[in-house]
């Protein structure tokens, strides 16, 4: 099998960006991105979905944290679609469902070719922390169109904002990591009717 590891750069005036992940690996996640709480949650992606993920940013986080949020998940979204390349012999399809004491999330994601997101994620309060919780918002959005996936994110209960946010994040990593898993009845064919993706 090819390795599936893979760096993209990303510079913009607002941030500089490096990502590279292993869709292979083990789960080892190294972040430096200077926002904490975002490090944390994607860190429970690496863990959770077995993927090595290892971002540095340079921000412009004297304003405010959305523009390294959201560019972070543009860069780990070309990441993606380039280590899957063609997509052939993928399992394609993930879901997962995570407890965290009171608080329970549903993802499932496709990787389709074709952007969407469905989030529906009522949070108890705007902030954890200094954190603008709708962030997350623009984190998924750039990711999927990016990585040309289909996401639907749904927090099913909840009343801990960090509880609500974990459950989905640990989600998101589950499913990705059986989505591009490699299926060995598949022996390398296109998990599609259409012959592409």
């Amino acid at each position: 099998m090819t390795e599936r590891k893979v760096s993209v750069e990303r510079n913009t005036l607002e941030t500089q960006i490096k990502a590279t992940i292993n869709l292979d690996g083990t789960g080892e996640g190294r972040f430096a991105i200077g926002v904490p709480f975002m490090e944390h949650m994607l860190d429970q992606v690496a863990r959770h979905g077995l993927i090595d993920i290892d971002v540095e940013c340079i921000g412009d986080t004297h304003i405010d944290d959305h523009h390294t949020v959201e560019d972070v998940g543009i860069t780990i979204g070309q990441a993606f679609a380039k280590a899957v390349g063609d997509k052939r012999g993928l399992r394609r399809y993930g879901h997962s469902y995570v407890p965290m004491d009171e608080a329970l999330s549903r993802v499932a994601l496709d990787f389709s070719g074709r952007p969407g997101l469905q989030m529906n994620v009522p949070y108890s309060r705007a902030l954890v922390g200094g954190f603008d919780v709708d962030l997350f918002q623009e984190f998924f959005q750039g990711f999927v169109n990016h990585a040309q996936v289909t996401l639907h994110i749904d927090n099913l209960r909840g009343t801990n904002t960090h509880h609500q946010i974990e459950t989905v994040f640990k989600a998101f990593g589950r499913a990705l990591r059986m989505a591009v898993e490699v299926d060995p009845r598949m022996e390398g064919r296109m998990p599609s009717t259409k012959g592409s993706l």
